[in-house]
């Protein structure tokens, strides 16, 4: 079974390389990887809240949120 993993991003160019670098790093036979770009789909951004996301891009797998650089703040999103 494949573990589900969800990568929240706001489109800025710090979030597109990061998106390729993930998707690129995590083994696809293990992981699941669903990209989200809040910028475009703000009706996700209170599941990114509740998942534990502060800013993006980040990273939520195994019910941890893993921030990878400060691109953009949640509340800049809405």
């Amino acid at each position: 079974m494949k573990t589900k993993a969800i990568f929240y991003h706001a489109g800025c160019p710090v979030c597109v390389a990061a998106e390729q670098s993930v998707a690129s790093a995590l083994d696809p036979s293990r992981y699941a990887v669903e990209i989200v770009h809040l910028g475009t789909d703000k009706s996700r951004l209170k599941e990114a809240e509740s998942a534990g996301v502060k800013s993006v891009p980040a990273l939520v797998m195994d019910g941890a949120a893993f921030h990878i650089n400060f691109g953009a703040g949640l509340d800049a999103l809405k």
